[in-house]
């Protein structure tokens, strides 16, 4: 606590010096003032940790001084001072703000120790301020690996700038979350991220999606597009793939030009706009096959990133558990959870088929189901009880005989996976078959960590 400033507001000045003295005996850089109007005048321009704040003070009561100091920075610890007979006056303080107070004549030592406490108030405050700011937002780019290196540095060269990103990527890898930690580094940042997923709008609405429409377009009510929603700020296009021929030479237009045509008026509208664009498909590849204009992609791929699988980073697996599992913690009021070594293990060692987003959702149930502040190898049979042979034993005389073949494949096969912690070289020589047999099963059963 050393190095805090403390401000003392007191009028008799027998209380400043034994105050002073004895404060800074203790460390802390003190300053004091004998009239509320000068507390307020120090308070504005220079930054304290705690204040103590005598009730009765000439002029300005020290009730008034406390609102006002409020209003200026709610999070500096106050302690009033008191007289005998003004406790109630005191008691009136610590529902306005103050953090305790003394009663007259004072005791030295228990002032110390009430600085003390309200200084190591203010400092879990501030912490928990802090990580409620990191914890809001899970668009972080967590990773050791050289990969996720890489992309880092090319984020910090290409974020400021206004150039186009192409995010390529598996199901799973995050690129959703790249593209908004692009944008939360961007000089764009002041202004609204817009996504729009492709390939969850038809055809036939994913213009009126992106351009909008008015009244008079006979489309019912006035419409804003996500073009005229994300101006000043970034266009996300999530799977830019799925997009149809027809809506992808408007888009090229638009990128020409920073203009557009809404439905149901004749006159272009501007929008200044930056576009992030994401794919899981070989964009060259539907080129050739003549479902994706070539002069899109060029526009688009100006500067390409491409997102590894969970697989190819492995060592990235226990900063990103630790780091979801803090987040989990944070968002439900839950004592932060850690993981041992063998489960640590199980979750190193297991493919994740679908990447980050299914480590996330499995960090998720973790934390809200586990009751232990540890979470060991015990718990993954919590979170994967054989589902489907229940569903076997209710309907044996209604699924066909592959089905339940394909079923009881998947129970045996995640059962060994469990029993091995999720190693599957041991998971593989336990149940006599080659490691790319397994792997292949696991892909094709749909075998997850969690149902």
């Amino acid at each position: 606590m050393k190095g805090k400033n403390i401000l003392i507001i007191d009028d008799e000045s027998g209380i400043r010096s034994s105050l002073k003295g004895i404060f800074e005996d203790e460390g802390y850089n003190v300053k004091t003032t004998s009239t509320g109007e000068k507390g307020l005048d120090y308070v504005k321009n220079e930054s304290y940790d705690l204040i103590l704040l005598d009730i009765w003070l000439p002029e300005m009561n020290g009730i008034e001084v406390l609102k006002k100091i409020k209003n200026i920075d709610e999070n500096i610890q106050v302690v009033m001072i008191t007289g005998h007979g003004s406790v109630e006056a005191a008691v009136k303080s610590t529902k306005l703000g103050a953090y305790d107070f003394l009663e007259k004549p004072l005791s030295l030592e228990k002032v110390v120790l009430t600085a003390k406490n309200a200084l190591k108030q203010k400092s879990l405050e501030e912490e928990n301020i802090q990580l409620r700011q990191e914890m809001r937002s899970k668009f972080k780019l967590i990773g050791k690996t050289k990969a996720i290196q890489k992309i880092r540095e090319r984020i910090q060269t290409t974020a400021p700038t206004d150039g186009r990103i192409l995010i390529y990527g598996e199901h799973g890898t995050g690129k959703k979350l790249i593209a908004r930690y692009i944008h939360q580094h961007s000089k764009r940042n002041h202004h609204p991220f817009v996504q729009i997923n492709v390939a969850a709008i038809p055809d036939d609405l994913i213009e009126n999606e992106l351009f909008g429409h008015t009244d008079k377009s006979g489309l019912g009510k006035e419409k804003k597009g996500k073009l005229l929603l994300a101006d000043k700020g970034t266009l996300f296009f999530d799977e830019i793939g799925e997009l149809s021929l027809n809506t992808q030479d408007k888009l090229i237009k638009f990128i020409e030009e920073n203009k557009y045509e809404t439905l149901g008026i004749s006159k272009t509208v501007e929008a200044d706009i930056r576009i992030i664009s994401s794919t899981h498909h070989n964009l060259r590849e539907l080129i050739t096959e003549n479902k994706f204009r070539e002069e899109l992609f060029f526009k688009l791929n100006v500067i390409p990133l491409k997102m590894p699988p969970l697989r190819e980073r492995k060592e990235d697996i226990p900063l990103l558990i630790n780091y979801f599992l803090k987040y989990f913690s944070f968002e439900y009021g839950k004592k932060q959870k850690t993981m041992d070594e063998k489960a640590m293990e199980a979750f190193i060692n297991y493919s994740w088929p679908g990447n980050i987003s299914e480590l996330i959702n499995v960090i998720e149930r973790f934390v809200i189901m586990v009751k232990e502040d540890e979470i060991n190898s015990s718990h993954l049979f919590l979170l994967v009880e054989p589902i489907e042979s229940e569903f076997l034993h209710g309907a044996k005389k209604t699924i066909s005989l592959k089905k339940a073949r394909e079923i009881f494949d998947k129970e045996f096969i995640h059962s060994a996976l469990v029993r091995n912690n999720w190693n599957l070289d041991k998971a593989a020589s336990d149940l006599e078959i080659e490691k790319k047999t397994l792997q292949s099963n696991i892909e094709r059963l749909g075998i997850h960590f969690s149902k």
